[in-house]
């Protein structure tokens, strides 16, 4: 569920029209929900209130610090894949010891920014890793917090470019190396502290099975390490995935009341009625890493049509709007939810084509070839479910500069960061 709806046949974001939005700091903006963001966190907060847990947010999938503190206020801790993510959360009012430290190729500087400033932990995924923590950490006379990573080799069924939990992806200690991995630990690397084990195997999964698959499957292995090496927590990843088909008509409960239980996507109720029975018995803190359930759906990204052309073979729209701002459609055929400002306009004349942005480049599109409102130059449109994994992986590429970010709480919104001049764009350069 979220917070953009038509209201008097114009696009609102919580109560505040897009058009106010868009008149005053022009396209491509992105727009984000506050009051979205707080649905999702709460609803997968209280889903899991039966068991000892904390949510520790993804921060790769929206990272602007006026949302990391938004959801420092609910109560989050954070999920970090780099010593600049750790940076953002602290500025944003974050705590370092809420913080766990993921990512295979963590550097010598960041490892040691991060016993610096006092991370929770670090989610190690080889035994290399781990010997480089303890040499670090020896040198400052200290003991790193470590939780190893376990990759299950459980096949999630999603896209193979969000897949982490096969045998065959870069990340995590093989299933069948780990306990050695830990004896390793215990036995030589005196300046480690074992506080947990971790996993996560996949993102935008759409069922609930995968997650059951994966629990069970190391649950011995949990109660093994509680017992041996007395950790303290188990973390079960994240990956709930969201609605991006029709996700404007996912914001309203009659239609999730018209969906079949087929059709419905996986939820926080249905998640944790299947993991926490699991869970509950081990008697330790479950954290959980959520990114694209809480941002995806609580952003758009706002464009508009500069211009029209119909060719021999179709249509096209040309927005000003590109995959350097969005990049998904073109990096893993991401889907995003099209519409436009004025309602009138969706059951008006439609025509199949493409809506694509001004780059040079071939793959620089939204969609191509479905059906589409036949908006004209100076429309504007919404690409739908584009809070997480938008902002983040832009780039200049084309030297464009990179969006403004807005952020709307109730009838109120303000810029949480402004668009990028020509002068950002050459800023550090010299000749």
């Amino acid at each position: 569920m979220h917070h953009f709806h038509y209201k008097n046949e114009s696009l609102h974001c919580e109560n505040v029209d897009l058009s106010s939005i868009t008149d005053t700091y022009g396209t491509p903006t992105y727009i984000y929900s506050a009051q979205t963001f707080r649905d999702s966190y709460q609803r997968l907060d209280k889903a899991l209130a039966e068991i000892d847990h904390e949510i520790s947010y993804a921060v790769k999938a929206n990272s602007n610090i006026a949302i990391l503190h938004l959801l420092k206020e609910l109560g989050s801790g954070f999920d970090i894949v780099s010593a600049g993510e750790l940076y953002r959360v602290i500025a944003a009012g974050g705590d370092a010891a809420h913080c766990t430290f993921a990512g295979v190729g963590k550097t010598d500087e960041e490892i040691n920014y991060a016993l610096d400033q006092g991370i929770y932990c670090f989610n190690v995924e080889s035994i290399h890793e781990l010997e480089v923590i303890n040499s670090l950490a020896k040198a400052k006379g200290i003991k790193a917090p470590v939780a190893l990573r376990v990759n299950p080799n459980v096949d999630a069924k999603t896209h193979k470019y969000i897949s982490t939990g096969k045998a065959e992806n870069k990340f995590g200690i093989d299933f069948e190396a780990i306990e050695g991995a830990y004896a390793h630990v215990a036995a030589n690397l005196d300046s480690l502290e074992i506080k947990g084990l971790q996993m996560h195997i996949g993102s935008q999964l759409t069922q609930v099975k995968p997650f059951e698959e994966a629990v069970n499957k190391v649950l011995s292995l949990v109660r093994m390490l509680k017992d041996t090496y007395a950790i303290e927590f188990f973390s079960i990843g994240g990956g709930i995935g969201i609605v991006y088909e029709d996700a404007l008509a996912s914001g309203q409960q009659s239609w999730w009341d018209k969906q079949t239980d087929e059709q419905r996507p996986l939820t926080p109720e249905l998640y944790a009625e299947r993991i926490v029975p699991l869970l509950k018995p081990l008697g330790l803190k479950i954290l959980l890493e959520p990114g694209r359930f809480i941002a995806g759906n609580a952003g758009v990204l706002v464009t508009e049509c500069l211009y029209e052309k119909s060719g021999k073979s179709k249509s096209f729209r040309m927005v000003d709007a590109a995959m350097n701002d969005l990049i998904r459609p073109a990096l893993y055929e991401g889907y995003h939810q099209i519409v436009p400002f004025k309602q009138s306009q969706i059951s008006d004349k439609t025509l199949i084509g493409d809506i694509v942005g001004p780059i040079c480049e071939t793959g620089d599109f939204f969609c191509q070839s479905v059906e589409l409102p036949n908006i004209e130059r100076g429309d504007y449109i919404a690409l739908m479910s584009a809070g997480a994994y938008g902002f983040t992986m832009a780039s200049n590429y084309n030297s464009r500069p990179l969006p403004t970010e807005i952020l709307v709480d109730g009838d109120e919104f303000k810029v949480i960061r402004k668009r990028q001049t020509f002068t950002d764009l050459i800023a550090g350069e010299s000749v």
